[in-house]
Protein backbone atom coordinates (compact mmCIF):
# COMPACT_ATOMS: atom_id res chain seq x y z
CA UNK A 1 0.00 0.00 0.00
CA UNK A 2 2.82 2.39 0.94
CA UNK A 3 4.57 1.73 -2.38
CA UNK A 4 1.39 2.48 -4.36
CA UNK A 5 0.88 5.68 -2.35
CA UNK A 6 4.43 6.85 -3.11
CA UNK A 7 4.00 6.11 -6.80
CA UNK A 8 0.77 8.11 -6.94
CA UNK A 9 2.40 11.04 -5.12
CA UNK A 10 5.43 10.89 -7.46
CA UNK A 11 3.14 10.89 -10.52
CA UNK A 12 1.19 13.87 -9.15
CA UNK A 13 4.38 15.82 -8.40
CA UNK A 14 5.78 14.99 -11.85
CA UNK A 15 2.64 16.34 -13.51
CA UNK A 16 2.68 19.41 -11.27
CA UNK A 17 6.32 20.14 -12.09
CA UNK A 18 6.02 19.39 -15.83
CA UNK A 19 6.06 23.13 -16.78
CA UNK A 20 9.35 23.54 -14.86
CA UNK A 21 10.81 20.46 -16.55
CA UNK A 22 9.84 21.83 -19.97
CA UNK A 23 11.64 25.10 -19.19
CA UNK A 24 14.70 23.22 -17.94
CA UNK A 25 14.64 21.04 -21.06
CA UNK A 26 15.04 24.06 -23.34
CA UNK A 27 17.66 25.68 -21.09
CA UNK A 28 19.80 22.53 -20.99
CA UNK A 29 19.45 21.76 -24.72
CA UNK A 30 20.15 25.36 -25.79
CA UNK A 31 23.21 25.87 -23.58
CA UNK A 32 25.17 22.69 -24.28
CA UNK A 33 25.18 19.83 -26.79
CA UNK A 34 23.78 16.51 -25.64
CA UNK A 35 20.54 14.95 -24.39
CA UNK A 36 18.33 16.43 -21.66
CA UNK A 37 18.17 13.21 -19.63
CA UNK A 38 21.26 11.42 -18.39
CA UNK A 39 20.84 7.81 -17.32
CA UNK A 40 23.25 5.59 -15.45
CA UNK A 41 23.20 2.05 -14.05
CA UNK A 42 22.85 2.15 -10.26
CA UNK A 43 22.49 -0.61 -7.70
CA UNK A 44 19.12 -0.70 -5.95
CA UNK A 45 17.29 -2.78 -3.36
CA UNK A 46 18.59 -6.34 -3.00
CA UNK A 47 21.47 -5.31 -5.28
CA UNK A 48 19.21 -5.20 -8.31
CA UNK A 49 20.65 -2.83 -10.96
CA UNK A 50 18.40 -0.19 -12.49
CA UNK A 51 18.70 2.85 -14.72
CA UNK A 52 18.58 6.08 -12.74
CA UNK A 53 17.37 9.24 -14.50
CA UNK A 54 18.79 12.71 -13.98
CA UNK A 55 18.83 15.99 -15.86
CA UNK A 56 22.18 16.10 -17.64
CA UNK A 57 24.53 18.45 -15.78
CA UNK A 58 27.82 17.61 -17.48
CA UNK A 59 29.38 17.76 -20.90
CA UNK A 60 28.28 15.05 -23.31
CA UNK A 61 31.40 12.85 -22.96
CA UNK A 62 31.64 13.21 -19.16
CA UNK A 63 31.89 9.46 -18.51
CA UNK A 64 34.88 9.15 -20.82
CA UNK A 65 36.61 12.07 -19.09
CA UNK A 66 36.27 10.55 -15.62
CA UNK A 67 39.54 8.64 -15.83
CA UNK A 68 41.40 11.90 -16.51
CA UNK A 69 40.27 13.59 -13.30
CA UNK A 70 40.62 10.76 -10.78
CA UNK A 71 43.18 12.87 -8.92
CA UNK A 72 40.45 15.43 -8.13
CA UNK A 73 38.23 12.93 -6.33
CA UNK A 74 37.17 14.39 -2.95
CA UNK A 75 35.65 11.18 -1.57
CA UNK A 76 37.38 8.37 0.21
CA UNK A 77 36.32 4.75 -0.14
CA UNK A 78 34.90 3.50 -3.47
CA UNK A 79 32.80 6.62 -4.17
CA UNK A 80 33.77 9.28 -6.72
CA UNK A 81 32.67 12.84 -5.93
CA UNK A 82 33.89 16.30 -6.89
CA UNK A 83 31.79 19.22 -5.67
CA UNK A 84 32.93 21.58 -8.42
CA UNK A 85 33.43 18.90 -11.05
CA UNK A 86 35.17 20.43 -14.09
CA UNK A 87 32.83 18.41 -16.32
CA UNK A 88 29.81 20.47 -15.23
CA UNK A 89 28.26 22.80 -17.75
CA UNK A 90 27.50 26.29 -16.41
CA UNK A 91 23.79 25.50 -16.11
CA UNK A 92 24.56 21.97 -14.94
CA UNK A 93 26.55 23.20 -11.95
CA UNK A 94 23.52 25.19 -10.77
CA UNK A 95 21.18 22.22 -11.27
CA UNK A 96 23.49 19.80 -9.45
CA UNK A 97 24.20 22.10 -6.50
CA UNK A 98 20.50 22.79 -5.95
CA UNK A 99 19.33 19.21 -6.47
CA UNK A 100 17.04 20.11 -9.38
CA UNK A 101 18.85 17.56 -11.54
CA UNK A 102 17.30 14.80 -9.42
CA UNK A 103 13.69 15.60 -10.46
CA UNK A 104 13.51 12.89 -13.17
CA UNK A 105 14.00 10.30 -10.41
CA UNK A 106 10.28 10.72 -9.78
CA UNK A 107 10.05 8.36 -12.77
CA UNK A 108 12.19 5.85 -10.84
CA UNK A 109 9.73 6.07 -7.94
CA UNK A 110 6.79 5.52 -10.30
CA UNK A 111 8.58 2.43 -11.65
CA UNK A 112 9.07 1.11 -8.10
CA UNK A 113 12.88 1.33 -8.27
CA UNK A 114 13.33 4.16 -5.78
CA UNK A 115 11.64 5.86 -2.85
CA UNK A 116 11.40 9.51 -1.82
CA UNK A 117 13.74 8.81 1.11
CA UNK A 118 16.47 6.16 1.39
CA UNK A 119 20.19 5.56 0.91
CA UNK A 120 21.47 7.26 -2.22
CA UNK A 121 22.08 4.65 -4.97
CA UNK A 122 25.67 4.29 -6.09
CA UNK A 123 26.87 3.42 -9.60
CA UNK A 124 27.06 -0.37 -9.92
CA UNK A 125 30.87 -0.56 -10.03
CA UNK A 126 31.19 1.58 -6.90
CA UNK A 127 28.41 -0.30 -5.09
CA UNK A 128 30.19 -3.63 -5.68
CA UNK A 129 33.06 -2.34 -3.53
CA UNK A 130 30.91 -1.53 -0.48
CA UNK A 131 32.36 -3.35 2.58
CA UNK A 132 30.35 -6.25 3.99
CA UNK A 133 29.50 -4.38 7.21
CA UNK A 134 27.48 -1.86 5.18
CA UNK A 135 25.60 -4.33 2.97
CA UNK A 136 22.35 -3.72 4.88
CA UNK A 137 21.97 -0.45 2.95
CA UNK A 138 20.79 -2.62 0.03
CA UNK A 139 17.86 -3.99 2.07
CA UNK A 140 15.66 -0.96 1.31
CA UNK A 141 14.78 1.04 -1.78
CA UNK A 142 17.29 3.81 -2.52
CA UNK A 143 15.96 7.35 -2.22
CA UNK A 144 16.04 10.75 -3.86
CA UNK A 145 16.56 12.31 -0.43
CA UNK A 146 18.62 10.81 2.37
CA UNK A 147 19.62 11.32 5.99
CA UNK A 148 23.20 11.80 4.80
CA UNK A 149 22.28 14.94 2.84
CA UNK A 150 20.00 16.65 5.39
CA UNK A 151 22.58 16.12 8.13
CA UNK A 152 24.90 18.32 6.06
CA UNK A 153 27.49 15.57 5.87
CA UNK A 154 27.78 15.23 2.10
CA UNK A 155 31.45 16.21 2.43
CA UNK A 156 32.12 13.76 5.28
CA UNK A 157 34.01 10.49 5.12
CA UNK A 158 32.69 7.44 3.33
CA UNK A 159 32.33 5.57 6.63
CA UNK A 160 30.23 8.41 8.10
CA UNK A 161 28.01 8.31 5.01
CA UNK A 162 27.49 4.55 5.31
CA UNK A 163 26.87 4.80 9.07
CA UNK A 164 24.09 7.33 8.46
CA UNK A 165 22.51 5.00 5.89
CA UNK A 166 22.40 2.25 8.52
CA UNK A 167 21.03 4.70 11.09
CA UNK A 168 18.25 5.58 8.67
CA UNK A 169 17.34 1.93 8.10
CA UNK A 170 17.27 1.29 11.85
CA UNK A 171 14.85 4.19 12.45
CA UNK A 172 12.88 3.95 9.21
CA UNK A 173 9.18 4.80 9.60
CA UNK A 174 6.53 6.89 7.86
CA UNK A 175 7.05 9.87 10.18
CA UNK A 176 10.85 9.59 10.04
CA UNK A 177 10.67 9.64 6.24
CA UNK A 178 8.30 12.61 6.37
CA UNK A 179 10.70 14.52 8.62
CA UNK A 180 13.63 13.91 6.26
CA UNK A 181 11.46 14.81 3.25
CA UNK A 182 10.48 18.16 4.80
CA UNK A 183 14.10 18.88 5.74
CA UNK A 184 15.15 18.02 2.18
CA UNK A 185 12.55 20.41 0.73
CA UNK A 186 13.73 23.17 3.10
CA UNK A 187 17.36 22.52 2.12
CA UNK A 188 16.52 22.80 -1.60
CA UNK A 189 14.66 26.08 -1.01
CA UNK A 190 17.65 27.48 0.91
CA UNK A 191 20.09 26.38 -1.81
CA UNK A 192 17.93 27.85 -4.57
CA UNK A 193 17.60 31.15 -2.71
CA UNK A 194 21.34 31.31 -2.09
CA UNK A 195 22.33 30.39 -5.66
CA UNK A 196 19.84 32.80 -7.25
CA UNK A 197 20.83 35.70 -4.98
CA UNK A 198 24.53 35.11 -5.67
CA UNK A 199 24.05 34.92 -9.43
CA UNK A 200 22.47 38.38 -9.72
Amino acid sequence: MRSIFQRLIALSVLILLSPLLIVLYFIVRLTSPGPFIFKQKRMGKDKKPFWIYKIRTMVEDAENLKSKIQNLNEADGPAFKIYDDPRYTKVGRFLAHTGLDELPQLINIIKGEMSFIGPRPLPVEEAKKIPKKYQKRFSVLPGIGSLWVVRGTNHSSFDKWMALDLEYIKNKSFFYDLKILLLTAWLIIRLLTYKISNNK
